[in-house]
Order: C-alpha cells, then sequence, then structure tokens
C-alpha cells in the first residue's frame, strides 16, 4: 500500500522547538535530580535464549499508522491513530475478536475534518488508556502533522466502557497545555481522582484533578523531562534526524506504581529513567521547587515510548534503538525479554491483561520526515501480545 506523503515540515518545525528546549535549559543551572539508592551492580542482561517467548500478532492495519493500545479489565481491544499522515480514517477504534474495526465510541467523534471545529471531536489522537474502573482514556493532543495545537481542541476524553458514551472532557488552560504543547500519554489514579500526562514538545508532567477539571504543568523544563542532548538516538544503525538536526523528544513515557504512590517517567530520546512521589503532586499546594527536588534518577537503562507496570511493580519498556522488550524489575535489574529486528519496529505503546503484553509497532523512525521525504514503511502496522 502506497501512503499520502507525509507533511514532514511541520514535524521539523516541531523538532526544532525540542531542541531549542533542550538548548534553552542546557544554558541555565540546572535544578538538582535527588538520585536513587545505588543498587548493587547488575551484569548486562543475558542474551535473549531461544526458547524466549514468541510475539503473537492481534491485529494488522495494512494502511493506517497508529500509536497507542487499550485493553480493557474485560478483555476489549482498541487502538488510536493520530493525525500524522494525510493517510487517515478514524482517531480511535474498537478491535473486535475476527479484526475487524469499528470507530468508538462513535463515528461523529471520529469525523474530524480540517477546517472544522474540533472541540468536541478527535483532531490527533495520541493515546489510549483503559483505567481499573470501567473508563477509556483518550489523550488528543491535536496537533496535526505534530504541528501546532488545532484551535486549542487538545483535551483528555473519558468514555464509560459499560454504555459507550463520552462522559467528560477535560481541557487545558494556555499554560499548562498552549499551541506549542503535545499531550502524550496518560496514567489514571482512579480512587484519588487524579490523571497525569507527559507534555513532549517542551518537556513537562500534567496533573489533572479529575473531579474539578483543575490542570498544571509541573517540571517543566526540568532535565528529568527534557532529553539529554548529548545522547544519540540511533536506530537502524543511523542517528534519527530531520533536516533540522538530531531528534530531540522529551517526556514521553509514564507509568504508575500499583499503590499509585510513585510516578514513573522519562524522556523518549535518552536512556535514563525518573520517579516521584504522586503525593507530591496531587497537592497544588506544593510549589515547583520542591517538586524539583524530590525527583528521582533511577539511572540509565534503555531508550523507550511507552511503557507499563505489572501488579508486581515490574515495569516493561520498549528498547527501540535494538528491536527489544525489556523488563525492569522494582530492584531495577534490567531483564530483555524478547529482540526481533523484523517485527519489533519501534515498539510504541503497552497494555496489560491476562497475562499478556500488548504492545504497538508504530515504525515512526521510517516516517518521510526522517527519511529526505521518502516513505520508508514496512506495511502492515501490527499489534503484538507477549505471554509474561
Amino acid at each position: 500500500m502506497v501512503f499520502m506523503p507525509f507533511r514532514f515540515p511541520a514535524l521539523v518545525s516541531l523538532l526544532l522547538l525540542l531542541a531549542g528546549a533542550a538548548a534553552l535549559r542546557a544554558d541555565t543551572p540546572s535544578t538538582a535530580v535527588v538520585a536513587a539508592p545505588a543498587p548493587a551492580p547488575k551484569p548486562a542482561p543475558a542474551p535473549v535464549p531461544p526458547s524466549s517467548p514468541a510475539l503473537e500478532e492481534v491485529f494488522a492495519d495494512p494502511t493506517y499508522q497508529f500509536t497507542g493500545v487499550a485493553v480493557s479489565v474485560s478483555g476489549r481491544l482498541f487502538v488510536c491513530y493520530p493525525y500524522w499522515l494525510d493517510a487517515h480514517r478514524y482517531s480511535v477504534v474498537e478491535v473486535a475478536k475476527d479484526g475487524s474495526t469499528k470507530p468508538y465510541p462513535d463515528a461523529t467523534w471520529n469525523s474530524f475534518q480540517k477546517g472544522e471545529n474540533g472541540q468536541d471531536k478527535f483532531v490527533c489522537a495520541q493515546a489510549v488508556y483503559a483505567d481499573d474502573w470501567g473508563s477509556l482514556w483518550v489523550v488528543d493532543s491535536a496537533g496535526i502533522g505534530l504541528g501546532d495545537v488545532y484551535q486549542h481542541a487538545n483535551k483528555v476524553v473519558r468514555i464509560d466502557l459499560k454504555t459507550n458514551k463520552v462522559t467528560r472532557v477535560y481541557r487545558f488552560p494556555e499554560a499548562v497545555a498552549g499551541a506549542k504543547s503535545y499531550l502524550n500519554d496518560i496514567r489514571v489514579d482512579g480512587p484519588r481522582g487524579f490523571a497525569y500526562l507527559t507534555s513532549s514538545s517542551n518537556g513537562g508532567i500534567v496533573v489533572l484533578n479529575l473531579a474539578t477539571g483543575e490542570s498544571r504543568l509541573v517540571l517543566h523544563g526540568h532535565p528529568s523531562t527534557l532529553s539529554d542532548p548529548a545522547y544519540r538516538f540511533v536506530v537502524d544503525g543511523r542517528e534519527l534526524a530531520t533536516a533540522a538536526g538530531p531528534a530531540k523528544i522529551h517526556s514521553d513515557g509514564i507509568a504508575l506504581s500499583p499503590d499509585r504512590n510513585k510516578l514513573y517517567f522519562k524522556p523518549l530520546t535518552d536512556n535514563k529513567l525518573y520517579r516521584i512521589d504522586t503525593e507530591l503532586l496531587r497537592d497544588p499546594k506544593v510549589p515547583e521547587m520542591p517538586i524539583e527536588s524530590a525527583v528521582e534518577s533511577l539511572g540509565r537503562f534503555v531508550a523507550t515510548d511507552g511503557m507499563e507496570m505489572d501488579a508486581k511493580g515490574n515495569l516493561y519498556l520498549g528498547d527501540i534503538e535494538n528491536n527489544r522488550i525489556i523488563k525492569i524489575t522494582p530492584d531495577l535489574q534490567k531483564l530483555s525479554l524478547i529482540q526481533d529486528s523484523s517485527r519489533l519496529l519501534w515498539p510504541d505503546s503497552y497494555s496489560l491483561h491476562g497475562g499478556y503484553l500488548y504492545l504497538t509497532c508504530s515504525q515512526i523512525n521510517l516516517m518521510p520526515a526522517f527519511h529526505d521525504g521518502q516513505n520508508r514503511f514496512r506495511p502492515p502496522f501490527r499489534i503484538y501480545r507477549l505471554k509474561l
């Protein structure tokens, strides 16, 4: 299937913005990051044995590039398609057991066309997340072609999985998620009534009070949310770059500990991992400086896009540079689960269900913006699951 040309100038503009933000921060006095207690030296991960669990394909799309995946408690499968390419149809779909799809929650929410009002439609659905309390959450960055936010239409949409109806739409003030922001991923603490999102364009964590709808941006431009400018992000033997220079993508992956007391996060284009107590984030009276001082640096692991944590405190990540899936244990041991250079093409987003890790492969490194405008996709785009 031949794809329509990617509108890569918008991506170039975004990456210039990201690089500029990183450079600006590098020129200012750095804020201390508290290192976690150093674990005992760990040996390098052992090679993946021949008996490694196989990747099982659960869905493939021959035409459209997706990013996010969510599996509900009851096993329903949802996928989101950001509006990055001219080849775009639906934003969020539910995948049936036979592999067929339907727009979710309905066709109207998936009917956006450029030029229309995008306040009550999905514009650029970046992430989907199914919580344990019966809701599906959709992060709409509204950044068509990875450009500026479209008509201030960025939002978080909550959908009741029993009624399949939108129950609330959360919007953000300019100071939290303005025109240059790109909301990326989300995790939800249902019992406490909070959600946490990453902002990738300028680095930061958005804290959202689900009861009041109030939000604030913390760790904006902090070293923990900015990609290390010295890190070379190499995929398929070449540094990922556009005509504007090396790609620098900031805070992206995010996960909550099983007790929801710790928030794990990291920039995409470096290998550092961080965490912070969520108690500090939930209290709007806590100023920025104590929050910055409380960030724990857990060390260097892999460059990943999304990540997910299981009920035992194991963190699952994709090693994009080496086409691997990694597990980090609670004591910070790094273990390789599987490596596959032909199938794990930019492992992107993750969801856990029934003893399986579900993951998307979005092939972002093969987009035209990183190949002088040439489409290098290897369709179809696939979702796999991995037995844990």
